[in-house]
């Protein structure tokens, strides 16, 4: 099966935004990944509601949204007025990881856990089987254009036997780093879903670079 290929916003041209969303609706990607930074739980702040809805006007794929905030619960129900058909939040961020997990499957959307580099998948055991989507971070969060983290490999290796033993549907999603040289072993570890940002919007041929991650064999 091809992967899920959810291109970040966050490093499309924001001052042609309505272009650049046009354009992936023209792609192979499959989802739109929304970065959604608060300057405290990650160094940086990106764009919140009014941003999002204005994407969600010309997007016809889905959005997955990435929130890399403290406190989400309380930004849920408006994340998914605002268009979010996916919504992941970190481990690090939930005092109350299951009920955060009820509140988002509530609204109808996908839930999601992201966990940073330095966290053990492990600690998902309890809440495996309610999850639609983990994003495993290939780079510290807050900013594009790091160093993919080789310890990813392991991680998804681990995180997918775990989803075999629990017999959960949840997705492997990778963020941090991928492009077209780790994206055939990210793969063939176990990956469903790769996000790339700067990858493809700093492609010479973006649509091209889509394709060929689309493309990419186990």
């Amino acid at each position: 099966m091809r992967p899920i290929i959810a291109p970040s916003v966050l490093a499309s041209d924001f001052a042609n935004l309505q272009s650049e969303v046009e354009m992936l609706n023209k792609s192979q990607a499959d989802w739109l990944h929304i970065d959604i930074m608060d300057g405290r739980f990650v160094p940086n702040i990106s764009f919140g509601f009014p941003v999002m809805e204005a994407i969600k006007k010309h997007a016809q794929k889905p959005m997955d949204v990435h929130l890399m905030i403290v406190e989400p619960e309380l930004y849920i129900e408006r994340f998914r007025a605002a268009g979010a058909d996916t919504i992941s939040v970190h481990i690090e961020a939930c005092n109350h990881l299951h009920r955060t997990i009820q509140q988002i499957k509530a609204t109808g959307a996908k839930a999601g856990v992201a966990v940073n580099p330095h966290t053990s998948v492990s600690l998902l055991e309890d809440v495996i089987e309610d999850l639609d989507l983990v994003c495993l971070m290939s780079v510290n969060p807050g900013f594009g254009g790091q160093k993919f983290i080789h310890n990813t490999y392991r991680k998804i290796e681990a995180l997918k036997n775990l989803i075999i033993s629990r017999n959960s549907n949840a997705l492997i999603e990778v963020d941090g780093g991928v492009n077209e040289q780790n994206a055939p072993l990210l793969l063939e570890k176990g990956a469903d879903v790769l996000v790339a940002g700067n990858f493809v919007f700093s492609a010479a041929d973006p649509i091209q670079t889509i394709a060929n991650l689309k493309n990419s064999t186990k």
